[in-house]
């Protein structure tokens, strides 16, 4: 394991300005490297409780990584290291069969640190709603207003949990993380992630969907990144169980798994998850739920998730509708769809070379490889929301050490 690093950021007291992480700047670097594992200092937040007398203790059996090159488009290589820097790497957990075969912190954080999973929350939301659907407390195809009356008069009159669930609504939402006004700045201050103006009336994440009324295309399409629809599906458990959603997940999710640590969500004013990306955990059990859904849902002697929900992730989504949609650009040439909050990747139609993998904002990931059983937990505090360049650097890297694996 690395020793950690302090960071030159939040150790004077008071801090000086250009050192001091605010909820004006945490998302923006370098205050996001010390913000990402500290996110409760900054913004409310709703615990989820794991049971210590019941956690998982995997092992731990270094596998040596320094010799591992990734090669670039010009043949140029990259180092392990180089890459791990390159990508603003916070903590890095491999698992093999289980078993941990790197695990690794930077930038002051350690085993025990919560870090936020940005839209990786979504994934594991896909998971709970899984267990749901499984329990009968909604189905997939129920449309969110017969559920959520509120929603009549919004652009989710006509939407189901299914859409919901796949990217495929038709609200007009244009999910513009630079932006600086707009409906994304209103959907941030709802969710009480950015600071109000001066004299700004305080608003809230239910309130906020009265604003999306408009339609840009039906509903059930083409993929459509849109991070209200999986708030919106926190909102839709909430009422449709009656119970807090940071409580379900560890009643139903987090105690089960044996999570070695509580984690804990970020929430609005009055107290509404925002289930879409602030879910904070540490990256042992981020790889913890990969492994899960590695084992089919199956661990400590329970099953935990819906093993057919896992398959119908593996299998079912629509790679017309992928193909369709905004989010491409990311992932050139890439045989994909996008299922419960999960991206597939084909790897070519070749089944061996499949990956699932869940994707957040600023450089979060968890990768599940079945063929290798490999699962790959990585925190970041990368400078740029969704960068293009260490997107593709990330993915060529995955494979890079699922290869060192085969045979």
């Amino acid at each position: 394991m690395n020793t950690k690093k302090k960071l030159d950021m939040m150790n004077q007291f008071p801090n000086n300005p250009d050192q001091q992480a605010t909820l004006a700047n945490w998302r923006t670097s370098p205050y996001n490297k010390w913000a990402f594992h500290h996110v409760r200092e900054l913004v409310p937040s709703a615990n989820i409780q794991n049971n210590p007398s019941q956690v998982q203790n995997p092992s731990y059996k270094e596998f040596d990584f320094s010799a591992v090159n990734v090669e670039l488009d010009d043949q140029s290589q990259v180092t392990y290291d180089e890459f791990l820097e390159i990508t603003d790497t916070d903590a890095l957990v491999v698992l093999k069969d289980g078993i941990i075969i790197e695990e690794r912190y930077f930038k002051g954080m350690t085993r025990d640190t919560p870090h936020i999973l940005m839209s990786v929350s979504k994934s594991i939301l896909g998971l709970l709603t899984g267990i749901l659907i499984d329990q009968k407390i909604f189905k997939a195809q129920d449309k969110a207003c017969a559920i959520l009356p509120e929603l009549t008069s919004t652009a989710y009159n006509e939407a189901t949990i299914r859409d919901l669930l796949d990217m495929r609504t038709g609200v007009n939402f244009i999910e513009d993380y630079l932006a600086t006004s707009g409906l994304m700045i209103d959907y941030r201050k709802a969710t009480n992630w950015n600071p109000l103006g001066n004299s700004e009336a305080p608003s809230d994440l239910r309130s906020f969907y009265q604003l999306l009324d408009k339609k840009n295309h039906p509903d059930g399409q083409r993929f459509n990144y849109v991070s209200p629809n999986s708030d919106l599906l926190g909102w839709i458990i909430e009422r449709s169980t009656g119970e807090r959603f940071s409580d379900l997940l560890s009643d139903l999710f987090w105690k089960p798994l044996g999570a070695i640590m509580p984690s804990y969500i970020t929430v609005d004013r009055l107290g509404a998850p925002r289930v879409a990306g602030g879910l904070c955990t540490t990256a042992i059990d981020l790889a913890l739920v990969g492994q899960l859904f590695l084992d089919n849902g199956f661990t400590n002697g329970q099953q935990i998730l819906p093993r057919n929900w896992l398959q119908d992730i593996q299998k079912n989504g629509s790679r017309d509708a992928w193909l369709e949609g905004n989010f491409v650009e990311y992932f050139p040439n890439m045989d994909m769809h996008y299922r419960s909050k999960w991206y597939v990747d084909h790897g070519s139609n070749d089944s061996k070379a499949e990956l699932v993998f869940g994707l957040g904002v600023h450089g979060q990931n968890l990768f599940i490889n079945s063929k290798e059983r490999i699962v790959i937990a990585k925190f970041s505090s990368q400078a740029t929301p969704l960068d293009p360049y260490l997107i593709s650097l990330t993915c060529k890297w995955v494979r890079t050490l699922i290869n060192e694996f085969e045979g």
